[in-house]
């Protein structure tokens, strides 16, 4: 037998879920017309900037954005077209390929992030105080680790 959500749980249920939907949308929206940059475009540059020599695998970046490799590697491509990132052997082992934030690249999202910041503080963190922020942060986590929280891990 079926154990349906109670009430409470089916609003709340209903409300994640549509923030799950609108947010990615609405992010991708603000980069896009800021920044000429998909909300996924601009976490794969955003990781390469963060990376030991703004360096990483391809298999990396597809952890840290939970997309298929296939999926990066065509990104990649498209990003190395556009001349933000090269595409380059892994000097450790030459079976993977790692991706190289170019100058270009890392101008790009120096532009892009303050833009991006603003928008994460508007649609996430504005109205929430910091016991409001230390509790949504407890919850977002629980949530993540019963999901199996893939490489993102903060």
């Amino acid at each position: 037998m079926a154990t349906w959500l109670t009430p409470e749980e089916q609003r709340v249920w209903r409300s994640l879920h549509g923030v799950l939907l609108v947010l990615p949308q609405a992010l991708d929206r603000q980069l896009q017309q800021d920044s000429q940059l998909s909300l996924l475009e601009y976490y794969v540059v955003a990781g390469l900037s963060e990376a030991p020599g703004r360096t990483a695998r391809l298999s990396d970046l597809a952890l840290l954005t939970n997309a298929e490799l296939s999926r990066i590697s065509h990104l990649v491509a498209r990003l190395e077209r556009r001349g933000l990132v090269r595409r380059r052997p892994d000097p450790d082992d030459g079976r993977y390929t790692n991706a190289v934030l170019t100058e270009e690249g890392w101008e790009v999202v120096r532009e892009a992030a303050p833009g991006h910041v603003a928008a994460v503080r508007r649609l996430v963190f504005a109205g929430l105080d910091e016991a409001g922020l230390r509790d949504l942060a407890r919850q977002i986590d629980r949530l993540a680790d019963s999901v199996g929280r893939p490489g993102w891990k903060a």
